[in-house]
């Protein structure tokens, strides 16, 4: 696939495909065309050790990191599987049910 072309969009509905986080669903947060990345809520949580300012106290947080977006697939709201994407007429459909996968 071309560098900046992606088939996941903000909001979509993932699961992790390898890695220690396998088998996690999440919704996604934040798209990185250019990196090839993916932001997905409560998935691959890193500490990070936050010094005080005047707007937040300091302290241990845990802050989402990344991943490629080879590690995960996005989940069809209609069949609810992992499934690969198809576009037709600048619209997403799912693989398996044939359904869009966008909202209009």
């Amino acid at each position: 696939m071309e560098k900046g072309k992606m088939k996941i969009k903000k909001g979509d509905q993932v699961v992790v495909l390898s890695g220690k986080e396998k088998g996690k669903k999440g919704k996604v947060l934040k798209v990185f065309p250019d990196k090839m990345k993916v932001l997905v809520e409560g998935v691959n949580l890193v500490k990070k050790h936050q010094k005080p300012t005047q707007k937040f106290q300091g302290g241990i947080i845990d802050k989402p990191v990344a991943l490629m977006t080879s590690k995960v697939q996005v989940v069809c709201p209609k069949c609810g599987k992992p499934v690969r994407i198809k576009r037709e007429d600048g619209r997403r459909y799912c693989k398996k049910c044939k359904e869009p996968m966008d909202k209009e």
